[in-house]
């Protein structure tokens, strides 16, 4: 069924609507986008660059960065672009195309950050069969499977919205393309998308937390039995950033899980939460508790200005 819509385009409201809060908050993003891109890149660079960072952990930190990088430059470049516009316009078929990429890379990075948390869980907990489980098969298989989730759930979302008639106001009080603004403004029944986007989001948060929090538990249950204080300083140092990474991007899945009731203030505090602060961490989280980065990052100045 295709869809009849007569609104051809929207109209984004952008983060605010007071004109004087427009500049400061454009440098205030600015600073963000410069800081995510700069650190997502490098951290990709460096695990290139560096034989002894081509280990499983960071295959998977490698893709983590990927995807920020790719998130940060198809979608905050936009908002940006709206602080600087009188009047934020986008087609339909623009603005199902980005809802399409916000949902492939949050959805993706979920995933990935579940792998993420297997791979610590093998490497800790069984380190002895780390080598035969997590092979170079396994893990590129792991990373297919994220990316093929992302994208089936990306279709699921996206699919759902292109069959809605859009036929009244085209002005979304916004910053971006995100499914429960959109659904606000539709003129035909809502029910059915709204539990697709339940069961996708529920399915994914629930799936994704049961991985990560059992393989964590196993993890620190395993660390407080280590008799070597280097060892245990060790583990724990690794799975650190790790955890800090989950908990940030944990409980910006499930604010957004709130966000369809939520007022369009808050809903856009949710989103700025997972779509800009978490990509901006997360390089920063891996570079500045990472002993290995820190040692990968001196060889490759030192390459440099040599």
């Amino acid at each position: 069924m295709g869809n009849d819509s007569s609104v051809t385009k929207f109209i984004l409201v952008g983060l605010t609507n007071q004109p004087k809060l427009q500049l400061p908050l454009f440098f205030l993003f600015l600073v963000n986008y410069v800081v995510t891109v700069v650190g997502n890149l490098s951290l990709k660079n460096l695990i290139i660059l560096n034989s002894h960072l081509h280990s499983p952990m960071y295959f998977f930190i490698f893709n983590l960065s990927f995807i920020d990088l790719c998130h940060s430059l198809f979608l905050t470049s936009k908002m940006l672009m709206s602080f600087t516009s009188e009047k934020n316009i986008i087609s339909f078929a623009g603005c199902m195309t980005q809802l399409f990429f916000f949902c492939f890379f949050v959805h993706s990075e979920c995933y990935v950050l579940t792998a993420m948390a297997y791979d610590r869980y093998v490497a800790i907990c069984k380190p002895l069969l780390y080598t035969v489980t997590m092979s170079p098969k396994v893990c590129f298989l792991l990373m297919f499977g994220s990316y093929v989730m992302g994208f089936a759930g990306a279709i699921a979302h996206t699919g759902d919205m292109v069959r809605l008639s859009f036929c009244d106001s085209n002005i979304i009080n916004h910053y971006m393309r995100d499914i429960f603004p959109l659904l606000r403004f539709s003129c035909s029944s809502t029910y059915a998308n709204e539990l697709v986007d339940s069961i996708t989001v529920s399915t994914v948060v629930i799936l994704s937390s049961f991985i990560i929090y059992i393989s964590y538990a196993l993890i620190l249950s395993n660390i407080l039995h280590i008799s070597s204080a280097g060892g245990f300083s060790k583990a724990f140092s690794t799975c650190g950033s790790h955890i800090t990474v989950v908990l940030f991007y944990g409980s910006g899945w499930f604010t957004h899980l709130k966000s369809s009731a939520a007022s369009v203030d808050q809903g856009k505090f949710f989103s700025i939460f997972y779509t800009n602060i978490v990509p901006m961490l997360n390089p920063l989280i891996y570079s500045l508790r990472n002993k290995d980065v820190k040692v990968a990052l001196k060889k490759t100045l030192k390459r440099f200005a040599n």
